[in-house]
């Protein structure tokens, strides 16, 4: 696996393999690796090259989030990603990725759904998502890019920016890796106390019991909502919020022509801010 740090190098690997007729496809990732992006990396190597880049992004953190103690072990992760049989491993500095710095760089925003759900919360995050991977396109000209389903509006924001500014980048959608009592797996999983951790997968099953309502055919959407929130707030969790949205676009339920939804949920356990999401409905 070759390690490369600036967008010459990058770009005149991705060169090689265009030239020699090869498909080239991106993972983005903040690092602090496991099995979760292992599964990423995996599924983008089915089609052919695979380049995972590892870039803590300052400008996705608001003012006392988790920047400086985000966990970054770019060994460690180097190790996973060789065994994983990655072949480029793309680990830009800040100077890279905004050439301008941080006081004024240019922003790729996707406005509307970037203020909703997650973003109520934390209404810099998306911008700052966007920017970022917008960036990273135009430094690795990828053929593919895959992004996880657990991030399930962060995908949905990504999917649309592409389109909107005509990316030329097919866009694979990865499944939710889980640990074997239902809990998405998450760099922010090490934030949990032994404690907290054996609370944590009643988040997802809160959401399957809430997807399983709506299969069962209610429709009493922000009931379903409410009562979720309340028994993850029982549980002890800090919801942020549990939301029933259309499949696909994230928009309202009650549109959902397809008879899919998405059962969204963001809660906070102790310092660590968990989400998930559930598919149900036809097609589920």
């Amino acid at each position: 696996m070759q390690i490369v740090t600036t967008k010459a190098e990058v770009r005149a690997q991705v060169r090689r393999w265009r030239s020699a007729g090869e498909k080239v496809t991106l993972v983005p990732t903040m690092g602090a690796l496991h099995q979760a992006h292992m599964d990423l990396a995996r599924l983008a190597g089915a089609g052919g090259r695979v380049i995972v880049s590892i870039f803590v992004n300052p400008t996705q953190f608001a003012p006392g989030e988790d920047f400086e103690r985000y966990p970054r072990d770019l060994d460690a992760d180097a190790d996973l990603l060789r065994e994983a049989g990655v072949d480029l491993l793309f680990a830009p500095g800040q100077e890279d990725v905004y050439p301008r710095g941080l006081d004024d760089p240019t922003r790729v925003e996707v406005l509307g759904l970037s203020a909703e759900l997650c973003g109520a919360h934390r209404p810099t995050h998306f911008a700052g998502v966007t920017s970022v991977v917008a960036r990273l396109l135009l430094l690795t000209l990828p053929d593919a890019v895959v992004f996880g389903r657990k991030d399930y509006q962060q995908l949905v924001i990504l999917r649309r920016m592409t389109e909107d500014l005509h990316i030329p980048v097919e866009v694979i959608e990865g499944p939710i890796t889980r640990e074997k009592d239902g809990l998405a797996m998450s760099s922010r999983n090490r934030y949990l106390t032994e404690a907290e951790r054996r609370t944590a997968p009643v988040l997802h099953a809160e959401l399957r019991r809430c997807a399983a309502r709506i299969e069962a055919g209610e429709r009493g959407f922000p009931g379903l909502e409410e009562d979720a929130a309340a028994r993850l707030a029982e549980a002890g969790f800090a919801p942020d919020y549990v939301a029933v949205r259309r499949a696909g676009d994230l928009g309202p339920p009650a549109a959902s022509a397809s008879g899919e939804w998405v059962v969204l949920a963001a809660a906070w356990l102790g310092s660590a801010r968990l989400i998930d999401n559930v598919v149900c409905g036809a097609g589920s």
